[in-house]
């Protein structure tokens, strides 16, 4: 929704006290909750927190007066009202609603949380407004990310976050790139060397980097009420790959209601396993949070773990396979596959419905109306290519490996997770150092193909390797078009997928290459090292135990590598080619020998 001031330069002055005042909010939070001792007093902090409030709330009302349409712009900035009666009330009634709890501290607690939901509203908006303003939104979703790891490290680097002596730059920006590329490579044990405020950190970070923070500055704009305007669905059409742009807000919508459901429901059903096992984790408060962490961390595809051994120790239990695994699926289908197929049911129990209907009232009338919604062809190859890898992944390494008789859980049990797990999710059952060196080339292949587009997952997506073995089907069948379920695939689609392999397999080789000069003085063997860049192109996190001992230049390299894997190669392509003129010509065509 496009709001028109009556003077643009007050309206420019106002974003730019606005960001100055949110950057003085952000600093106050790090003075008073990163430092083991108070760089600052804390009444005065309290003070420039109070005083941030009054700009925040100025700067409404003068925008406000601003404004053209009144009306438009209560419409737009709805929650401020609602937030703010909130926020006196919980001020007004402090001593009765908390009476154990001091009243200036619940004051305090109010104010900032307050002014943290006031800074997140208004980056997601910025955030919104830069993705729709013409320029490639593409380059608006890289530097986000960049600013999210640079932030995350930075929190991540203060006392209160880590239980270490300190932590260097280059394992905060390691383990931030880690958690917002939803990797799940680790340079510092996440359960031991991470206190309850550097885990909370990670797990921001790795729900943000999952969906992308431009998707939830979407997702708020919705949820505050305002109607995407045409240059915001359009760069949400950009950057969610989907086809149809009158579908833009209704994905979003489903995005963050899918979400929040599953994640929940992940959570709600791991709580008992975590009391089974003795001594891990102690208390309910730790188990909530250990099923909030884990719930996250597993439909987002992250597979950072508070464990050391990930889930080795769990292997025996069943919601490793009955809940975890769920997670990790349906977060690597994608959210279009998901929208599609909730379309689907939806349709269908509505037609059953109104088909009983009709009976009850005419058992002469006929069934009519619209088409019924049919499963899209990408949700079909997305379905098949999945189910495809999980069983021929199991199946694969079941050939290729002798477990070992320490492993607790069942043979198949332990192929088929990792099937799942590899191709993205990055948790373990098993040793993956113990594995059979034909085993660890298996893992590779499936982590490069990763999950589905439109989803937390990484890789060259499984619609890609679709495309691509259909065309070397359709060449070996002498067809001129590729086909798939019945339908033929666009030439520019064909083309596109053949690039985005090519360009993972150079990364993936000359990233290899690289970390083989860095690390000749760890003696690393090369299986590990093409190991170690799989999983972090693939953003998937299995590792076969090198990662914290890579040498500076190596993480460095590694940082990269997840940075790539997770824009992908398409973006960065889209991003150098974006808005670029297509030839008005062409060249003879002349035969070439291939082959």
């Amino acid at each position: 929704m496009k709001i028109v001031y009556k003077n643009k330069n007050f309206e420019k002055f106002a974003k730019v006290a606005t960001l100055i005042t949110a950057v003085i909010v952000v600093a106050t939070f790090v003075l008073l909750y990163g430092f083991d001792k108070l760089l600052l007093p804390a009444k005065f902090l309290y003070a420039v927190q109070v005083a941030a409030f009054m700009a925040f709330i100025a700067e409404k009302a003068f925008r406000y007066l601003n404004t053209f349409s009144r009306k438009a712009f209560l419409r737009a900035n709805w929650i401020e009202i609602p937030l703010l009666i909130i926020f006196i009330a919980v001020i007004t009634a402090a001593e009765k609603l908390f009476p154990d709890i001091s009243p200036e501290h619940v004051k305090n607690t109010t104010l900032g949380i307050y002014l943290i939901t006031q800074v997140v509203i208004k980056i997601c908006r910025t955030t919104v407004d830069s993705a729709a303003s013409g320029k490639n939104p593409t380059k608006t979703l890289i530097i986000t990310f960049l600013v999210l790891i640079v932030t995350g490290a930075g929190l991540l680097m203060l006392p209160k976050s880590h239980n270490l002596e300190s932590m260097s730059v280059v394992d905060a920006l390691f383990t931030a790139t880690s958690a917002t590329c939803v990797t799940g490579l680790i340079v510092k044990d996440t359960g031991k060397d991470f206190n309850m405020m550097g885990q909370t950190v990670i797990l921001t970070l790795i729900q943000l980097g999952g969906l992308g923070i431009v998707v939830f500055g979407a997702i708020l704009a919705l949820m505050l009420g305002q109607a995407l305007s045409v240059s915001e669905s359009v760069a949400m059409q950009d950057l969610l790959s989907t086809q149809t742009l009158g579908r833009i807000s209704k994905l979003i919508g489903f995005v963050f209601i899918t979400t929040i459901l599953i994640e929940a429901t992940g959570a709600v059903l791991m709580f008992d396993m975590w009391s089974k096992l003795p001594g891990a984790v102690q208390g309910p408060h730790e188990q909530w949070f250990c099923s909030i962490f884990h719930s996250i961390s597993a439909f987002c595809n992250a597979g950072f773990s508070l464990f050391t051994d990930s889930f080795i120790e769990y292997s025996s239990f069943a919601p490793i396979y009955t809940v975890v695994v769920p997670l990790i699926i349906l977060g690597g289908l994608g959210f279009g596959v998901l929208y599609n197929l909730a379309e689907v049911a939806t349709d269908r129990i509505k037609r059953i419905f109104r088909k009983k209907s009709y009976v009850l009232l005419d058992s002469t009338a006929k069934f009519s109306g619209s088409s019924p919604v049919r499963i899209r062809l990408q949700t079909k190859i997305v379905l098949a290519a999945s189910l495809f890898l999980i069983v021929l992944g199991t199946l694969a390494l079941i050939a290729f490996e002798t477990y070992p008789p320490e492993n607790q859980s069942p043979i198949l049990q332990a192929a088929f997770f990792q099937s799942v797990t590899a191709r993205t999710a990055g948790f373990n059952t098993v040793n993956i150092a113990a594995m059979s060196s034909a085993n660890k080339l298996i893992l590779m292949v499936l982590m490069l193909i990763g999950g589905s587009p439109v989803s937390t997952a990484g890789g060259i997506k499984t619609v890609t390797l679709a495309v691509i073995v259909m065309a070397a089907y359709a060449t070996m069948h002498k067809r001129n078009n590729v086909e798939i379920f019945r339908r033929t695939i666009s030439p520019a689609i064909v083309a596109r997928a053949i690039t985005v392999a090519l360009l993972f397999a150079a990364i993936f080789l000359i990233a290899s290459l690289l970390l083989n000069i860095t690390e000749k003085q760890n003696g690393f063997a090369l299986g590990d090292i093409m190991f170690e860049t799989a999983s972090a192109l693939g953003t998937v996190g299995l590792s076969t135990g090198i990662t914290p001992s890579l040498t500076t230049a190596g993480k460095l390299i590694i940082i990269v590598i997840m940075l790539i894997g997770r824009l992908g190669p398409l973006t960065l392509l889209a991003t150098m080619t974006f808005n670029t003129k297509p030839a008005v010509y062409d060249y003879p065509i002349e035969p070439i020998v291939v082959g």
